[in-house]
């Protein structure tokens, strides 16, 4: 961990609770590096998708397709692929959760009943400051 800290001065190895390592980017330099990234890890739709999906979980496709609109299907392939989300088959329906790697992702520790309670005080911050554009972005951004 010593020829880390002189190699990569901006990264550091932190120790998650469940006791995995995660490299992550110092805080204080996260100002900078914004200017720099050029896009998001995810699209603004499937960022949205994402978030109403961990508040919601878990939720089948149909009620997805009635809420996001018939673009969910390729959010749903998208998140799939990065692992963000599972679904289980019910007869026809698919049935959505998160996963493990999302919460380890975003920074979310806890059952899904905490993920909810912690998502609906954000929206609810962010709803009061009368943002309502930027709900989804900041409920996922949990850090």
């Amino acid at each position: 961990m010593k020829k880390t800290k002189i190699a990569f001065k901006a990264l550091e190895i932190t120790i998650l609770p469940d006791g995995s390592y995660v490299m992550q980017l110092k805080p204080e330099y996260s100002s900078t590096v914004k200017r720099y990234a050029s896009k998001p890890v995810l699209p603004n739709a499937t960022l949205k998708t994402l978030s109403y999906i961990a508040y919601m979980q878990p939720i089948a496709s149909k009620q997805l397709v009635e809420t996001r609109g018939s673009g969910v299907y390729a959010h749903l392939k998208e998140l799939r692929q990065l692992d963000y989300i599972t679904h289980q088959n019910v007869g026809r329906l698919k049935i959505y959760t998160t996963t493990e790697k999302f919460q380890k992702y975003f920074g979310i520790q806890g059952d899904t009943e905490d993920l909810k309670s912690r998502l609906f005080s954000k929206v609810r911050k962010t709803a009061r400051r009368g943002d309502i554009n930027n709900i989804s972005q900041t409920t996922i951004e949990t850090k």
